[in-house]
């Protein structure tokens, strides 16, 4: 084969090869990605929250840090036995701290110690009857309560596969709408939410009765994303 011959055959063989990789059922059209149907599936559960996290605090003054922190540490012991006592559980030092108090002419007067620790009522009936211990025992800061359930995963799994469902159904009808076949699953992203906190605070002079707290009603709700393949 001469040169002039060479240079011919190449160029028609190259062809022959990219034609044959674009064929359909070739090499290439093979290990093509299928088409796939996307969507966003959601589910909530509502759920009666079952126990209450709190904050309590206490804050005294003295002329001198060494007081100022003395009166706090047996107000906050008796604040702890209180909490204790009424049955509250993990209760749990949050923050200590002692800073001097300033006049008008930034001369300091005296010294202001804090101490705040959480803790859980675990039934939402005592939640009030807690409170009212705690202001009793020298508590001067409440906040709270922080409503959950103490099944909230379990809760948050069963609105995961609902979302799913929800998924599945929406994917189905756009798959009719198409006229395609809806097939496995081939992606799924997981997005949610869960029950927002409630805001709550009272102050030092509370009432004789028990502070009321009422539970209502939150939503555990779950988000996904799943992609099906489609044909």
């Amino acid at each position: 084969m001469n040169r002039r011959l060479l240079l011919l055959v190449l160029p028609a063989a190259l062809a022959g090869i990219i034609a044959a990789a674009t064929l359909p059922g070739g090499a290439a059209s093979a290990d093509a990605e299928p088409g796939g149907i996307t969507v966003q599936g959601t589910a909530s559960i509502e759920t009666t929250p079952d126990r209450a996290a709190l904050s309590f605090g206490v804050e005294s003054q003295a002329e001198s840090a060494r007081a100022a922190l003395a009166a706090n540490a047996a107000e906050m012991r008796r604040v702890l036995a209180a909490l204790k006592g009424a049955g509250a559980t993990d209760v749990t030092t949050q923050s200590v701290s002692v800073s001097p108090r300033y006049g008008d002419r930034m001369a300091v007067e005296g010294y202001t110690a804090q101490n705040s620790v959480s803790a859980t009522v675990k039934q939402i009936a005592q939640a009030g009857a807690v409170i009212d211990a705690a202001v009793a025992a020298g508590a001067n800061q409440v906040s709270g309560p922080s409503l959950s359930r103490g099944d909230r995963s379990e809760l948050y799994r069963r609105a995961l596969r609902a979302a799913v469902e929800d998924a599945r159904a929406s994917a189905q009808a756009i798959a009719a709408a198409a006229n395609v076949s809806l097939g496995r699953v081939i992606a799924v992203v997981e997005g949610g939410g869960g029950p927002q906190p409630l805001p709550f605070a009272v102050d030092k002079a509370v009432a004789a009765e028990s502070t009321p707290v009422e539970p209502g009603t939150q939503q555990v709700a779950a988000t996904v994303t799943v992609t099906f393949s489609a044909g």
